[in-house]
């Protein structure tokens, strides 16, 4: 698989080319209401005076860095605020790897196609591990990829494309893996908000200096054009603390800063928004797993189940998840997925479903009808 060149366009690209009504689930941007208090932070900011219009400190608000330390644990000093989940994820990716000893970065097969491009572009061995058959991760088969050779280990908690949540033993256990191996873990927790099975733990639960956590809002509050992410790297003053220096030079000579009204209005949204709403969320998405995985079952499909995050993975009977197949998903049955082949090798035969449209419940329709004939 090419994973510098990225697939999710062509198969979005197909989707809206086709002749026939076509349900997309494809990407991850989600498809309900931002929390009001988002929209308020930046009414509000419009009438802001024209200095805080101009440049803010390039590793972000203070205000909301010193938030999300305090929400995480940890101090204002860890905390980068980036372009979204994906630069810090291209941070922590790229000065692990610069840093730390080894050569090689340890993803997880099926992988996140951006994970494994990105250690591409870098110039990194990538290796693949393997999840068991019900899709999470045994750290006894992380343990026997690592080496001396890997400089930072790749996990995604709740994890897409699987939609499988990692719980506080596996987590433990991975951190401790990579302190033997002298790596870094990199734990993006992206999802941490769609949690269903309540199995999530996060990576900051272990107090080690080889971790570094990514996370963002795009999901959470459904922005996902804002790209307001952050990394936390280990204390700038300790063990690694390296890692984070390198990191504040990269971000600045890449990005000088973020976007300093799109960051206000999510501290106002963070201060503002109580639990009701993640809770109306996750409401809203059981009942869509619930749809699909109904249909699934009364074709006869395989499927992974959710646990978290939200996607579906399937494989149907005599129907691999090649390109091929979800183009012609697209032409007869007007529902568009993704190819597992696009993550990996472990669930090539797969096909990932975003749930992230109104219409999961017609989706599911027109599978049964497509698969039924």
């Amino acid at each position: 698989m090419d994973y510098e060149t990225p697939q999710f366009f062509r198969v979005m690209k197909y989707a809206s080319e086709a002749d026939r009504d076509v349900v997309d689930m494809v990407s991850g941007s989600p498809d309900w209401e931002p929390p009001e208090a988002l929209r308020e932070g930046l009414h509000t900011y419009a009438d802001a005076t024209p200095g805080e219009f101009q440049y803010q400190a390039s590793v972000g608000l203070p205000e909301l860095r010193e938030e999300i330390a305090a929400r995480r644990g940890v101090e204002r000093s860890q905390v980068i605020i980036t372009n979204g989940t994906g630069e810090a994820n291209h941070l922590a990716m790229t000065e692990g790897y610069r840093t730390m000893p080894g050569e090689e970065i340890l993803l997880v097969d099926p992988v996140y196609p951006y994970y494994a491009g990105r250690a591409s572009i870098i110039g990194a061995d990538a290796s693949y591990v393997p999840v068991d058959e019900t899709g999470h991760l045994d750290p006894d088969t992380v343990a026997e990829y690592a080496g001396a050779e890997t400089s930072v280990i790749v996990i995604n908690s709740p994890n897409n494309p699987l939609g499988v949540t990692y719980d506080a033993d596996t987590i433990r256990a991975v951190v401790e893996i990579a302190e033997e191996n002298d790596a870094v873990l990199l734990s993006d927790e992206v999802y941490d908000h769609f949690d269903y099975a309540d199995r999530f733990a996060s990576v900051l639960s272990v107090d080690s200096p080889n971790r570094i956590v990514t996370n963002a809002y795009s999901k959470s509050m459904a922005i996902t054009g804002w790209r307001v992410g952050y990394a936390v790297f280990p204390h700038p003053d300790g063990p690694n603390g390296e890692l984070m220096e390198r990191a504040r030079t990269r971000h600045m000579l890449t990005n000088v800063t973020g976007s300093r009204p799109a960051q206000t209005a999510v501290l106002h949204a963070l201060r503002n928004t109580g639990p009701e709403y993640y809770e109306a969320t996750r409401e809203l998405l059981t009942d869509r797993i619930e749809a699909i995985t109904a249909a699934l079952d009364g074709v006869g499909a395989e499927y992974t189940e959710p646990e978290g995050a939200f996607y579906v993975m399937a494989r149907f009977p005599d129907y691999p998840g090649t390109f091929d197949n979800v183009e012609r998903l697209i032409d007869e049955a007007g529902v568009a997925g993704m190819p597992g082949e696009a993550f990996g090798q472990s669930r090539a035969e797969w096909i990932r479903f975003a749930l992230v449209t109104p219409r999961v419940e017609t989706a599911a329709e027109r599978l049964e009808a497509f698969f039924h004939e």
